[in-house]
Formats: structure tokens, C-alpha cells, sequence
């Protein structure tokens, strides 16, 4: 990949924007993780409890290595807890368990754009890596046609980032609607930390988003000053 000044100017500020982003989601899982919430239920109880209010019948529940690996897996209907999340009674591990749950719910009524990131999955997995090598390949070799097909394959990875930041907020949203319907939310302080917890999550997508633009950008910027000449 060309290392250049103009490679600098569009990486850095993604790349600052990630690392804020990333410091942040980290401090404030760390933080409300040694906040216990008030029905001193832990991520898997809280899992189980909204499960059965909300009708998530096919859910199943597994174990996952980690921190902050928490997931839910839409093909085998499985939701993965971390041991930090799972085992302990904090405002932490309920707000995550809520927001992993918000995308299960999104997978029993059909959420769009859940639906359109699962079709683009096999997509992005050729096109993160396949686009950047077919870029460098065509811009070393001056095949312009070939450097143009991996932008468009590249550009698959920033339409998957571009459709995953709505589906992390609303999931987010469903997860405090969750919570406040079922009264596991009790009081302000919990309130704050899980707003606190979620929004910082959610700002890693926002982040992850502006660097895979940036980069696309980057590509294209490169195909176009070759044209140029």
C-alpha cells in the first residue's frame, strides 16, 4: 500500500476517531461493571428474564471467550455471553445482555437492514481483502479497469459499516425500551450508566464507518490522480 502524505491525511483521523472510541466503551464497561444493579441479576438472568417477557422462544444461550465479546449469532439463534458479562450482577453486563438481545429481536421481526448486512457478509468477506490487493495490483501494473474493480469490491466493506451503524443504535434503543418496560431499570443512576455504557458502544460503529470511508476515499483519490497524468 502507497505510504504517503495524502495516505496520512485520510487515515489519521479515522484512526484517532477508533482509538477515542475504543478507550471510551472500555472505561465505561469498566466503570459500571463494578456498579451492581438493584435486582442483582447477572447478564445470563437478565437474558433468561427478557427472553420469556419478550417471546424470544428460539434463543439459545452460550458462553464466549473474553471481554467485550459479547454477540448474538442470527444463525443458530444464539446469544454468547462473556464471563464478565454473564456471571456478574452489574448495570454493565445488563445493558450489554439488553443491546445483544435488542438484535435478537431484530432477527424475530425481520429488521431490513439486519436482513440486507447478512446478504452482504459473503460479500465483504472477498472484498476487505481481495479489493485492496486488486487496487495496489492495478495501480502498480497501470491497469485503471482492474484498480476500479476493487474499489467497488472495497466499497462492499464501507456499505456493511454504513448499514451496521443503524442496526447498532436501534438495537440499542430496543435495549433501554427493554429494560424500562420490565422495571430492571429502577432508578436515575442506572438509567445513566446504561446510556453510558450503550452510547459509548455505539460510537466504535460511528468510528468504524468513518474509517472505511476515509480509506474508500483514499482508493479512489489514488485511481483518480493515475487518470490524471
Amino acid at each position: 500500500m502507497p505510504f504517503n502524505l495524502t495516505y496520512l491525511i485520510f487515515i489519521i483521523p479515522g484512526l484517532v476517531l477508533s482509538i477515542i472510541a475504543s478507550i471510551a466503551v472500555k472505561s465505561a464497561f469498566k466503570k459500571w461493571s463494578n456498579v451492581g444493579n438493584t435486582r442483582n441479576m447477572t447478564g445470563l438472568q437478565v437474558a433468561d428474564y427478557l427472553k420469556t417477557r419478550y417471546q424470544l422462544n428460539e434463543l439459545r444461550f452460550a458462553k464466549t471467550q473474553g471481554t467485550l465479546s459479547d454477540h448474538y449469532d442470527p444463525s443458530s439463534k444464539t446469544l454468547a455471553l462473556s464471563q464478565g458479562t454473564g456471571t456478574i450482577p452489574s448495570v454493565a453486563a445488563m445493558a450489554v445482555t439488553a443491546h445483544e438481545l435488542g438484535h435478537a429481536m431484530q432477527d424475530r421481526d425481520n429488521y431490513a437492514p439486519m436482513k440486507m448486512r447478512r446478504v452482504l457478509v459473503p460479500v465483504v468477506n472477498i472484498g476487505a481483502n481481495a479489493g485492496m490487493i486488486l487496487v495496489m495490483i492495478g495501480l502498480v501494473l497501470n491497469l485503471m479497469g482492474l484498480a476500479t474493480i476493487g474499489v467497488i469490491l472495497f466499497a462492499s466493506t464501507t456499505l456493511f459499516s454504513l448499514i451496521t451503524v443503524p442496526i447498532e443504535f436501534d438495537a440499542s434503543r430496543r435495549a433501554k425500551a427493554m429494560l424500562e418496560e420490565s422495571q430492571l431499570i429502577t432508578n436515575d443512576e442506572e438509567r445513566k450508566g446504561v446510556n453510558k455504557v450503550l452510547n459509548a458502544a455505539a460510537w466504535t460503529y460511528v468510528a468504524g464507518l468513518v474509517t472505511s470511508v476515509l480509506q474508500l476515499l483514499y482508493y479512489v483519490s489514488l485511481i483518480s490522480g493515475r487518470r490524471r497524468r
